[in-house]
């Protein structure tokens, strides 16, 4: 594993170049992280969501199915991230006064951390809902993409 100088950018290498982390020199420990997503919806619209009334069917369960897959497919996304064996992936909704929120938390036992698989099954269920809420009302906000926690490794955090 290459040693990383203070102030550098891990996924930089010696000539500024873009470059995978190596992460051989790390044991595999037991990883989780959880991110968030909104939808800000108009009242109407949050009623047709909750009620499951739209054009196009169930919009939470179609979400929180695209963020359980994405979460899966993040390496194939972020060009940097290595692919990790997940061994749970979830995304919860709740619908809330002005919108929907996405809750994902995503688990494995690797080298490296699952944020961005979190990060992007929150993102990718905020996409879904407005893909299926698109024809009711084209002026749906996401928003609040964010990591909200993340243990194991050599640091946790909380948002």
């Amino acid at each position: 594993m290459t040693e990383r100088k203070p102030g550098r950018l891990s996924h930089l290498d010696a000539a500024g170049e873009a470059r995978m982390v190596d992460v051989s020199g790390k044991a595999a420990t037991a990883r989780r992280a959880a991110a968030e997503s909104f939808v800000r919806l108009s009242a109407a619209t949050l009623e047709l969501v909750a009620g499951g009334r739209l054009p196009k069917g169930d919009a939470l369960a179609t979400a929180r199915l695209a963020g359980i897959m994405a979460a899966k497919r993040t390496a194939e996304l972020i060009p940097l991230c290595h692919p990790l064996n997940l061994t749970d992936a979830d995304v919860r909704t709740e619908v809330q006064p002005g919108g929907v929120r996405f809750r994902a938390t995503v688990s494995c036992k690797e080298r490296t951390g699952v944020e961005m698989e979190a990060l992007t099954a929150a993102a990718v269920a905020a996409l879904t809902l407005y893909d299926m809420v698109k024809a009711v009302e084209r002026s749906a906000v996401i928003e609040r993409i964010r990591l909200l926690e993340k243990t194991g490794g050599k640091s946790d955090y909380a948002a």
